[in-house]
């Protein structure tokens, strides 16, 4: 029996991805509390909008343009919540994101605090984030991010795919005359050169038949969001049991949803407790917190980087150059670049041959059937269905590829040191679970941002990934797997070197792809590795349910 959540108490963009509900447009819009009675007039008027967890009966009942609200921790101070219950936020996000860079791998780790100051670390940010939570400001710096107003649009119409829904604009400019008529400051900046008003989002689109379609994919090319998390009470009984495959946690039984605790809090988690929250219980139950991260994608460095390699890697393999290209890029990530996991298919021919039995693929398919069956693969269990543990040494999956570390899924499971075979395989009826990782586990929300069209993508032009990363505690989720999953190796017996995608590489430039002993070829070590995503800026944020919204424009928040 699942959990039964009270869905009209929580926000939407917690239970759904909106980019997989047909929302591919987004706008992020920041804004500053000069005082108390401004916030609370204001959380009372977006609160009206805001749209909840409760499920939609239908497409038509689906709103154009959703409407999402969260706080920093400098924005609950100048609210002027009471202390006790302001001291009993988390450390990591009472500190924010800037704070914490060191830990997350977003500044040079190995020079002082002190000499990292006096560079300007962050002058590559976008202005708002360089400008917010300045040292000595406590949260009250007139630049502060206190609040952040989410919004999701539907596309125009069924015809007009790659323009918003009109309602996206008309809900931008109310949010815009809600906030000055309340006295709230909108905060600009957005953007290298600070010169836009909001943080702009949306799927990367392509041409399918003369019709510009959004896609799954990111900049770089990969099919993205597959592996979602799923946990108790987010679906419909219906539909849980195959959403849940790939998805949740694998157990001795096969897949189970997470423990609603591990991102919503005041629900048990995975370790049968109730995360921790401040007083009073009602202000955290049923909210989230969550890292809002602008990634920056150097498209033009991956790309030569990945021809280069795969260069060398085609004549050490013997393969064409294409194969070799395709190849690499798939070991990087852990998929193939429509979505097939390497752990299902691991060769080029068989990944060939896959897409032609599927019917996306080959000279005869129509482009739109196509790209509608490619979708439906991607949504599809059979996409998320599989394991490591008969992968031990890598040789389909490489141990470091980025998806290996951002979900170890069964791999960690000491079951997986028992039966190995002299070529590391593991035996098909292996026991491992996927119990060492349940506590690690985050929901992605958020779209890519910048254009679509590749043929001018440059390390100079804008674009990469809004990353929304939720979880019941920042440091244990999301902290966790950026310090120790992406930007340090020992888990993955890497050493040091890190993500292949989203580490930092300007020390450890290196990541190894293993070989099948049968084979007669040698590992291949590719080594040129450059830093392919860069933060941008970005903070920690507290997304309360609807009562704690109400309890804050009211400004009943009682510890006591």
């Amino acid at each position: 029996m699942t959990r039964k959540l009270n869905l009209n108490d929580i926000q939407g963009n917690v239970t759904r991805a909106y980019g997989r509900y047909s929302f591919p447009f987004a706008r992020y819009i920041f804004f500053h509390f000069p005082d108390r009675k401004a916030g609370r007039g204001f959380i009372e008027k977006i609160r009206q909008k805001v749209t909840t967890a409760a499920r939609w009966p239908d497409q038509e009942s689906r709103p154009k343009c959703t409407t999402n609200i969260a706080l920093t921790f400098p924005g609950l101070l100048a609210l002027q919540l009471p202390v006790r219950t302001l001291q009993a936020m988390p450390d990591e996000f009472i500190e924010g994101m800037k704070q914490r860079a060191f830990i997350l791998g977003d500044r040079d780790q190995t020079k002082t605090e002190q000499e990292v100051q006096q560079e300007n670390w962050d002058a590559h940010w976008d202005p708002i984030w360089q400008k917010s939570r300045q040292p000595g400001t406590l949260g009250f710096g007139k630049d502060d991010v206190h609040v952040m107003v989410t919004l999701n649009a539907q596309c125009e119409s069924q015809d007009v795919l790659d323009k918003p829904h009109a309602e996206l604009e008309a809900r931008t400019k109310w949010v815009l005359a809600t906030a000055k008529d309340c006295g709230v400051t909108h905060i600009k900046g957005v953007g290298k050169d600070g010169d836009q008003p909001y943080q702009e989002a949306s799927a990367v689109f392509e041409d399918v038949g003369g019709t510009m379609r959004p896609t799954p994919k990111e900049h770089f090319g990969f099919t993205d969001g597959i592996g979602n998390p799923v946990f108790e009470g987010q679906l419909p009984l219906e539909i849980e049991a195959e959403a849940v495959i790939g998805r949740g946690k694998l157990m001795g039984d096969g897949w189970e949803s997470l423990a609603t605790g591990e991102f919503i809090l005041g629900h048990p988690d995975e370790s049968q407790e109730l995360p921790p929250t401040a007083r009073p219980p009602e202000f955290m139950h049923n909210g989230t917190f969550f890292a809002f991260r602008k990634l920056h994608e150097n498209v033009g460095s991956f790309d030569t980087v990945v021809k280069e390699e795969a260069e060398r890697y085609a004549a050490v393999m013997e393969i064409p150059v294409e194969e070799a290209i395709e190849t690499i890029r798939a070991k990087m990530c852990g998929r193939w670049s429509d979505g097939v996991p390497l752990s299902k298919v691991p060769t080029y021919q068989e990944w060939i041959a896959f897409g032609t039995s599927k019917g996306w693929r080959g000279e005869s398919v129509d482009p739109k059937t196509g790209y509608l069956k490619n979708l439906a693969y991607v949504a599809s269990p059979e996409a998320r269905d599989f394991r490591y543990a008969d992968d031990m040494a890598g040789l389909k999956c490489p141990g470091g590829a980025h998806m290996r570390r951002m979900n170890t899924r069964d791999y960690l499971d000491p079951l997986n040191e028992t039966g190995v075979s002299d070529s590391g395989a593991q035996p098909e009826n292996a026991k491992a679970t996927s119990a060492l990782n349940k506590r690690r586990r985050i929901l992605r929300r958020g779209l890519p941002y910048g254009p679509s069209d590749n043929s001018k993508k440059t390390d100079s032009t804008e674009q990469g990934v809004i990353m929304i990363i939720m979880g019941a505690s920042l440091f244990r989720q999301f902290e966790f797997v950026q310090q120790q999953w992406i930007q340090y190796g020992l888990d993955f017996h890497q050493g040091n070197n890190t993500c292949p995608l989203l580490g930092n590489h300007e020390e450890h430039k290196r990541f190894t792809i293993p070989s099948d002993p049968k084979s007669g070829k040698p590992p291949y070590v590719m080594s040129k590795l450059k830093t392919f995503v860069e933060c941008r800026g970005g903070d920690y944020f507290f997304a309360p349910s609807m009562t704690a919204l109400r309890m804050m424009a009211m400004g009943i928040v009682d510890p006591t």
